[in-house]
């Protein structure tokens, strides 16, 4: 028996062995009866270990996931190294930013004005270079096992480890919204091969995310995914489900890549958001001012990032956001690196990045919404013969805004070619451990697949110097 496990046998004495409200004994006994495991040791060590956190522990309502496929250059983002050798330095300086001493890229001149927001984390580290295989742990916290690095790229696979979303969904799904939705398309290789961590993996094909991938550029924009079909009355849908297929033909390939059957419980659940009012509020992109939709870039990923602020204050839990293979390019700049990144790339991301977090905050909602702009590595410090930079994971940078996150602070650091960590780094299973801390989910939180088997929600350790 461990050393810090002490009986209780009443309520009273787990609060006070816990230091945890009446409210989050509730909230915990809900999350056991909704599929979640934690045995009492480990509830009792998880909850004494977030008590011991300066804070942070549930405070996130929603997150909002901004991935970067590709993997965006650290040194021409968050962690520029003007005074490093050159080539390895790249054709761009530093800018000085609101929080005193933090400098990031003169590329991010708008997100450079709201530092004193952020949290940014510059000493990110793992071995796996391939988009395919590293995108599994950057949005799951778990990668495949020892000695996969050698297969390549290869399709997800059924008993993959699910993303933030398809946990929620398991464990505390939301009522009359969906709880996990993707917007954007199925991120794929050149090869066509799918990225790993988009799907419910081993949670089965009901945890699929509702998917909106259409363009949100034009003023009247209608979302598709969740508008009837304008020459079918809402009282017949449900009498013709084969009409419930039009909510998204993507969800099949989730499906089909989770292989389980499970489209039949997901038609309900379709049917109930289509005659929902709320979810016909969230989605209606179009109700936003001219003004707001400007200040987020009339671009596809400006108008991503403005519905999934419309989203999280709806109160959908997840909300993930692909900036992936669209017009304005990739992040995977093997060649002309410079030249995207200065003009496409990084004016795209900072105008979209930037209006969102401050929009957020204007409206009192930053502080329960945590947003996040993550991929699976970064870039290399060399410059290759394309003037380009390749794949790099032993370090790179990633930003957090909001939902219990410090402000305007700076975690970890690389050396002078942005090529490796020179303080504690920290790899995607921690960078995971902290999203599932300020959702509300302890340590010891153990989730189930299909086959009634647990498995640990949490494989890393809650980075504490990016906690408010």
């Amino acid at each position: 028996m461990p050393n810090d496990y002490k009986p209780v046998t009443a309520c009273e004495d787990f609060q006070r062995a816990t230091r945890t409200s009446r409210r989050e004994i509730l909230e915990l006994g809900a999350l056991c009866g909704l599929g979640l495991g934690l045995a009492l040791p480990g509830l009792l060590r998880s909850q004494a270990r977030a008590g011991q956190r300066s804070g942070g522990f549930g405070r996130a309502k929603s997150v909002i996931m901004l991935y970067l496929h590709g993997g965006h250059a650290q040194q021409e983002t968050w962690d520029p190294k003007p005074d490093g050798p050159s080539p390895a330095r790249g054709e761009f300086g530093a800018i000085a930013t609101s929080v005193p001493g933090v400098r990031v890229s003169e590329l991010l001149p708008r997100s450079a004005k709201i530092m004193h927001k952020l949290a940014v984390i510059r000493s990110m580290s793992h071995d796996n270079a391939n988009h395919v295989q590293a995108a599994l742990p950057a949005m799951t916290g778990h990668a495949h096992a020892p000695g996969t690095e050698s297969r390549g790229d290869f399709p997800p696979l059924p008993d993959d480890f699910p993303a933030v979303g398809a946990v929620l969904d398991a464990i505390r799904p939301s009522s009359n919204l969906p709880t996990w939705v993707q917007v954007g398309p199925l991120m794929r290789r050149n090869n066509g091969t799918v990225l790993h961590g988009q799907s419910p993996g081993f949670l089965g094909g009901s945890h699929n995310p509702l998917v909106i991938d259409q363009d949100l550029q034009p003023a009247d924009v209608r979302v598709d995914a969740v508008s009837p079909n304008a020459e079918v009355p809402l009282l017949r849908l449900a009498s013709r489900r084969n009409l419930l297929e039009q909510v998204d033909d993507q969800r099949r390939q989730f499906d089909r890549l989770a292989g389980v059957q499970s489209f039949d419980s997901f038609q309900q659940r379709a049917l109930d958001l289509l005659t929902s009012t709320a979810t016909a509020q969230a989605f209606d992109l179009s109700a936003e001012r001219p003004e707001l939709r400007d200040r987020y870039g009339r671009t596809q990923f400006g108008q991503c990032c403005l519905l999934a602020r419309r989203l999280a204050e709806a109160g959908v839990p997840m909300i993930n956001v692909h900036f992936c293979r669209t017009p304005v390019g990739s992040w995977d700049t093997h060649g002309q690196h410079f030249k995207q990144m200065k003009e496409l790339l990084c004016p795209t991301f900072d105008q979209a990045f930037s209006a969102l977090v401050s929009d957020l905050d204007e409206r009192g909602r930053l502080d329960e919404t945590l947003v996040m702009a993550n991929a699976e590595f970064g870039r290399t410090p060399k410059v290759n013969g394309s003037a380009g930079r390749d794949h790099w994971p032993w370090v790179y940078s990633l930003a957090l805004a909001g939902g219990g996150t410090a402000r305007g602070v700076v975690c970890g650091s690389s050396d002078k070619i942005a090529a490796y960590p020179t303080s504690r780094a920290h790899d995607p299973r921690d960078m995971a451990a902290t999203i599932y801390h300020l959702l509300g989910l302890p340590d010891g939180t153990i989730i189930y697949d299909q086959l009634k088997r647990p498995h640990q929600l949490v494989a890393g350790q809650t980075i504490d110097a990016l906690l408010a």
